[in-house]
């Protein structure tokens, strides 16, 4: 049996373990340090945004956009049903309703010809998810928030480095977050980050990312004591872990670089066997500029999803399916509601799609291996 080959593996660029060693042995290990600072400017920059707050989770920083709309029991937000639940979760904590939205079959991106019909006097945003890293319709998106009075957020998990008709994803909506979980380009093993584009909700931001007080603010002398002035949590990271998203998004060019190849690679030498099959792969439109996050196939039927499943499963390579849909979830049953459009295209794609490895460190020898292994399936 030949070495495994994992879906995802976390890559080091190498100077993680010196930064971390440096925030530990400073007196700044807990969160707002030196390299928290740095690595706030780093996301600032990448996702052209206004300002931007390092937090614990891509979830947390979803949460802490349901408190910073003053979210109450019943208003709703409308959402993709094909997205993770933290998307859903976010606001359900808040007592609102996710109304749940069919997704483009061709970008698999919340369909926006389906979003104006699924708003009514109670909803409050729109959360839109860069799937795969490419972009929503975002002018479409804005257009339909702005006729109704919605915020627009931004669940860019997938999508650090994107870009939407030259603008950075994390610029186009009120907020945006950002996942840094080990299976994300960047990382820092578990972490987050808040992008806001609007003054007063980054500054209402600070202070509930520091359990509701203005801690900050005394920090940088602009008040004689903190207090408690909001609501809030604890939702600011340690500065060694910002330390260590810091030496990585120093290199994020490095980063990006193998995995354009190996993504572009999947394309090109798959192209002839998904075309003679009927197998689909990602489209990005050309206004849109992937960061590649994903490589996935949309195999003809749910038996062959769960066939080529199996069929790399058994040549030691894991390609995992995604989402199982919200809206068909028991907690997306009892929490949320499906949209006037239905969620057709999302129940038929998810039983279809099938993620291939792609990361930094995936040699060419074992890119053959995934290729080869997909020519050889007897579709």
């Amino acid at each position: 049996m030949p070495d495994p080959i994992p879906f995802s593996k976390a890559y080091l660029v190498g100077d993680e373990l010196a930064y971390v060693n440096q925030a530990f042995s400073s007196a700044a290990v807990v969160g707002d340090g030196p390299f928290t600072a740095r690595a706030t400017e780093l996301v600032t920059k990448l996702t052209g945004g206004l300002g931007s707050l390092l937090t614990t989770s891509c979830t947390h920083a979803l949460e802490m956009t349901a408190l910073l709309l003053e979210l109450a029991p019943g208003d709703e937000v409308i959402m993709p049903s094909f997205t993770f639940v933290s998307t859903a979760n976010a606001y359900a904590l808040r007592g609102a309703v996710p109304v749940f939205v069919d997704i483009r079959p061709d970008t698999l991106n919340l369909d926006e010809t389906q979003v104006e019909a699924a708003i009514t006097d109670r909803t409050k945003a729109i959360v839109v998810v860069h799937y795969a890293g490419v972009a929503v319709a975002m002018d479409e998106i804005t257009a339909i928030a702005a006729r109704h009075g919605v915020a627009v957020i931004e669940d860019n998990a997938h999508g650090l480095g994107g870009t939407y008709k030259g603008r950075p994803l994390g610029s186009l909506g009120l907020m945006a977050t950002q996942s840094f979980h080990g299976t994300k380009n960047v990382h820092c093993g578990e972490g987050g980050a808040l992008v806001v584009n609007d003054t007063d909700l980054l500054h209402r931001a600070e202070i509930i990312r520091e359990k509701g007080t203005n801690r900050s603010a005394f920090f940088r002398g602009q008040v004689d004591k903190y207090r408690w002035v909001d609501i809030g949590s604890s939702y600011l990271p340690a500065d060694p872990l910002a330390a260590f998203l810091t030496a990585q998004l120093e290199r994020f060019d490095q980063i990006q670089a193998p995995r354009y190849a190996i993504w572009e690679r999947y394309e090109r030498e798959l192209a002839d066997w998904t075309a003679a099959h009927g197998v689909g792969v990602p489209t990005v439109p050309d206004d849109c500029v992937h960061p590649a996050h994903m490589y996935y196939l949309l195999m003809p039927t749910h038996e062959h999803q769960l066939g080529l499943i199996a069929h790399l499963r058994e040549r030691n390579i894991t390609a995992p399916f995604h989402y199982v849909p919200l809206h068909s979830a028991p907690a997306g049953e009892k929490y949320g509601r499906v949209g006037p459009g239905g969620c057709e295209v999302t129940e038929r794609i998810s039983g279809r799609l099938v993620r291939l490895p792609l990361f930094s460190q995936l040699t060419e020898e074992e890119q053959t291996r995934v290729i080869d292994a997909l020519l050889s399936y007897p579709i």
